[in-house]
């Protein structure tokens, strides 16, 4: 098999997972999630020809891995290049995993020409067994909802995708010390966990429907804010007695907690974190709240930053 082109780059965005919204599913459909595609934060790679197999620079033991797999599935030979310029950071709430995925199943379709769409590759590598949100930002960027899944879903469908405010900021608080539950972990404390009410089930889906989105789409980011705040913390404690608590990390909760006293919004933790995030409405305040948290928390654990909404999918550029 011949390659369709020299080389192939794909830049795949980080999502922040804002929640879930039926945990319980006893109405059919399980899980259904929120989150929105990041700028500044990605996973990079170029696959090129080559007369061997080799994979160099951030994460390459996992692309290694991930590529090889995906040449057995797909019956490809592995005779290229995998040069990672970025990679997401591993299991701290920004969905490495499924970016990885993607990233390496789109470059080597388009590199081998074998027209697979993102939704397949999805199938292929495993990705969406519960959460859509990777997908989804991969596809189309911007603040999407997914539906979850019912009995014959393969990926999560999308149900609604939405441009984020340019001006908007989120700041995201990182403990350097753990990582968010991942892998066998994830599925036993899922488990573990009791049923999730119905009734809560109902009222995060209506707060979404009829305050968050109507919210985003009128740029109202208190209102958007209090619904995602609200969601979290539902959720979070759902998760507590897997986590520790709402938030994985108690000096992420001081440091979010702090920081909605400060009048930011939106406040929550990615995924199983430890990373934490929360948002405002312009780039001024959020560097100069920036500011403020570098000076106050000043743990060696403690790592900010300030990062804006991405509101196009992945780059794919074939050469």
């Amino acid at each position: 098999m011949k390659p369709h082109y020299e080389k192939v780059t794909v830049i795949a965005p980080a999502r922040l997972h804002m929640g879930f919204i039926d945990l319980s599913g006893e109405l059919g459909r399980h899980f259904g999630s929120i989150g929105v595609a990041l700028n500044d934060i990605n996973t990079e790679l170029t696959v090129s020809c080559g007369a061997r197999f080799r994979v160099q620079g951030p994460g390459a033991e996992r692309a290694a891995k991930s590529a090889r797999r995906l040449c057995q599935t797909l019956r490809i030979p592995e005779e290229f290049e995998i040069s990672l310029a970025a990679a997401i950071p591993e299991h701290i709430g920004l969905g490495s995993g499924t970016q990885m995925s993607l990233a390496l199943g789109v470059a080597l379709s388009a590199f081998y020409g074998l027209g697979l769409s993102v939704r397949d590759i999805a199938k292929l590598t495993d990705r969406g067994a519960r959460s859509g949100i990777g997908i989804g930002v991969f596809e189309n960027g911007g603040l999407v909802v997914d539906g979850g899944r019912g009995p014959d879903t393969e990926t999560p469908p999308l149900l609604s995708r939405m441009p984020v405010p340019e001006s908007w900021r989120f700041i995201l608080a990182f403990d350097k010390r753990g990582q968010g539950l991942h892998g066998e972990q994830e599925v036993n404390a899922f488990r573990q966990l009791p049923p999730f009410p119905r009734s809560e089930a109902e009222r995060l889906c209506y707060l979404l429907l009829m305050q968050a989105l109507p919210a985003l789409a009128e740029q109202k980011l208190t209102l958007f804010g209090e619904v995602i705040t609200e969601l979290q913390a539902s959720v979070g404690r759902h998760f507590a007695p897997v986590q520790g608590g709402i938030f994985t990390s108690p000096e992420v909760a001081a440091a979010m907690t702090w920081l909605q006293q400060q009048g930011a919004v939106a406040i929550g933790q990615t995924s199983w974190g430890p990373t934490g995030f929360c948002a405002v409405a312009s780039p001024e305040r959020a560097d100069e709240l920036l500011a403020q948290l570098r000076q106050r928390f000043t743990s060696e654990h403690l790592l900010f930053s300030v990062v804006g909404a991405r509101n196009h999918g992945a780059d794919i550029i074939a050469l």
